[in-house]
């Protein structure tokens, strides 16, 4: 009985390697042809963030990242944390929100980074 699963999953795994190479290569054209969703945009002016109080006595440091939705006129729109501290990330996602980018030809997703170090 287990050599006939044995079997039956070998010749899944044939069938499956057959579709499967020309599937990866579709997939690395698109990722290659389409636009990315993060995108850089130069920072006309930065906010620095409030390093929160709680941070400060507990001793967190790092870095936070955000994706901040940005229009046409450089304008952030919206901010959602990507990475890092859940408490940082609240005052880095507002800091964000005051930066403003360079014009773009449209609205992108641009993921930056917000340092907290306490030697600051």
């Amino acid at each position: 009985m287990n050599r006939i699963r044995f079997v039956n999953r070998l010749r899944s795994l044939r069938h499956a390697k057959s579709w499967l190479h020309p599937a990866a290569a579709l997939a690395l054209l698109l990722a290659m042809a389409l636009p990315a969703g993060a995108e850089a945009r130069a920072v006309k002016s930065k906010v620095p963030p409030v390093y929160p109080e709680i941070a400060k006595r507990m001793k967190i440091e790092g870095e936070v990242t955000v994706a901040a939705s940005v229009d046409a006129k450089g304008n952030v729109t919206d901010v959602k944390p990507v990475s890092g501290n859940h408490i940082l990330s609240l005052a880095a996602e507002d800091a964000v929100r005051k930066w403003k980018f360079e014009p773009g030809p449209s609205a992108t997703t641009v993921e930056v980074g917000v340092n907290f170090s306490l030697s600051q």
